[in-house]
């Protein structure tokens, strides 16, 4: 019988304790434990094991490289770095290593692009390397850098649909909005029986709803393709999402076969738009039983307040799950986090699948960066969420907030927002995240009559035609975090003028 992930830990932390010199059996031992540990997110069992090796086997570059790997999934990114520094110190050849010393220096928010082409120089025709490495260029101020490497491997492999969509996010943020998918219309040309390609082509248009661009994509691939139910599903979506109800219903009908969640949740946002909300109920209830339930959740939701249903109150409490805290900054540290903060804003538009209009975003992950003022206000927030988490009510089995463990706390990923005049957030959730925020950092004097740039909790989105209000409106003040599940309907007020300046994170679903 194959041991338990606990039971290897316990034999081989008493195994290890237990020998004056360790040999290189036990060292394998230990890295081999410690690969599966970490893949298993387990990386506390791999800093348990392999800190005090580091000590007693010093010159081993692979305990450096995964106690590296293990620092950066517990977010401790200066120990991370200083890992990998001394992994790659001793094995300066390994491309895995220069990896990972590149990934850490470009999450850190130290010069990357010149580690990842190192590694590329091994490795020149990896995609992911080069879209890395683009990355990376991106955040230095080399777009157009890294615009070039993309192109240089699609003109080896035109249907590579990472670095397709890639070249037209990056097009897109560069403000080029009105052919930023010029590389796919090229690659669908020269591959034209290449339908993957065409799907690609219409989920980045349709993602900023360029409905025009999407029904020309639609109707060439009927002509090309014929009768297919991936054809069906992407027009219903089209039709709904441009209100056109009766074409959407008989397209839904066609492609109720297709197992695929994206469909499925098109679907029921055309059955709350017209009135079904059985229906709509019936497809989430199936839904929160596959991966797919953190996207069916706020749906279900909507769908059970609308049915005065008690199960709205078990889902988001009969308080609702939402706190604000006012962090204890000053306003001379929020005046130097703003600068910061203003400093990594690089693109002049908005990520095309993302909820803001009016404004631009950070890339990569916020608070993983190393710099004084993003330490000094993580450490803020972890301690505001600490203070939420404690706050829950206690372990309910089933339920998407409250039916986990809570004993580690870590980001899924964070971001800046600076919206200008009348920007504002549509309505949205975090699919990927567990519990969900908003922090101010900078606002105009004056953000207009009554409740403008104000952020609202719980209300549906407004294409979905229903009226349920709003759980709580939150007043934006500099040095003020609300928390909320990731699965709540959550969005802003346009505002008059000026600059609103915030962070916003998700906490990682814990899976200890």
């Amino acid at each position: 019988m194959t041991m338990s992930l606990d039971a290897q830990f316990a034999a081989l932390k008493l195994r290890l304790a237990s020998v004056a010199i360790t040999s290189i059996a036990e060292i394998n031992a230990a890295t081999d434990f410690a690969i599966d540990a970490n893949a298993a997110e387990r990386a506390d069992y791999t800093l348990t094991l392999l800190e005090p090796l580091a000590e007693r086997a010093p010159n081993v570059a692979k305990v450096w490289q995964l106690l590296g790997l293990a620092w950066r999934d517990e977010q401790d990114m200066e120990k991370a770095a200083a890992a990998f520094d001394r992994a790659a110190a001793l094995a300066p050849q390994d491309p895995r290593i220069a990896m990972g010393k590149a990934q850490v220096a470009f999450e850190t928010g130290r010069p990357s692009a010149h580690l990842f082409n190192a590694v590329r120089a091994v490795a020149p025709h990896d995609g992911e390397l080069a879209l890395s490495a683009a990355a990376a260029l991106v955040h230095e101020g080399k777009a157009d850098v890294g615009e070039r490497l993309i192109m240089e491997l699609l003109t080896r492999e035109p249907a590579w649909l990472r670095g397709l969509d890639a070249l037209a996010t990056m097009r897109w943020m560069a403000g080029d909005t009105g052919h930023f998918d010029r590389t796919f219309a090229q690659a669908v040309q020269a591959r034209p029986r290449d339908l993957a390609l065409r799907l690609g082509w219409y989920r980045a248009v349709s993602q900023v709803s360029a409905w025009a661009k999407a029904e020309a994509i639609v109707a060439d691939c009927r002509r090309s393709f014929g009768a297919r139910i991936e054809l069906d599903a992407i027009e219903a979506n089209a039709a709904t999402e441009q209100g056109d109800d009766n074409r959407a219903e008989i397209l839904f009908g066609k492609a109720s076969t297709l197992d695929d969640p994206g469909t499925k949740i098109s679907h029921v946002r055309h059955c709350l738009r017209t009135g079904r909300i059985e229906q709509a109920e019936r497809i989430c209830l199936k839904l929160i039983a596959t991966v797919a339930a953190p996207s069916a959740w706020p749906y279900l939701s909507t769908i059970w307040r609308l049915k005065a249903d008690p199960r709205a109150e078990w889902l988001d409490g009969g308080t609702p799950y939402i706190r604000e805290f006012d962090l204890p900054i000053s306003t001379k540290d929020l005046s130097a986090l703003a600068k910061k903060l203003r400093s990594l804003h690089l693109t002049t538009h908005h990520p095309p699948e993302q909820s803001l209009r009016g404004g631009t975003q950070t890339q990569g992950h916020l608070l993983l960066r190393l710099e004084p003022e993003l330490l000094a206000i993580k450490a803020m927030i972890l301690e505001a969420v600490q203070e939420y988490v404690a706050g829950l009510p206690p372990y309910l089995d089933g339920h998407p907030l409250l039916g986990t463990s809570r004993k580690a706390l870590h980001f899924a990923g964070a971001w800046s927002v600076r919206l200008s005049g009348q920007g504002f957030h549509v309505v949205h959730t975090h699919p990927l995240g567990w519990i969900s925020s908003a922090f101010y950092v900078a606002l105009p004097d004056r953000l207009g009559e009554g409740q403008a740039g104000w952020l609202q909790l719980g209300a549906p989105p407004s294409d979905l035609r229903l009226e349920l209000p709003p759980y709580r409106m939150i007043e934006p003040k500099p040095g003020r975090l609300a928390l909320f599940p990731s699965t709540m309907w959550h969005g802003t007020l346009p505002f008059d003028d000026g600059e609103r300046l915030t962070i916003a994170f998700d906490m990682r679903v814990p899976s200890r």
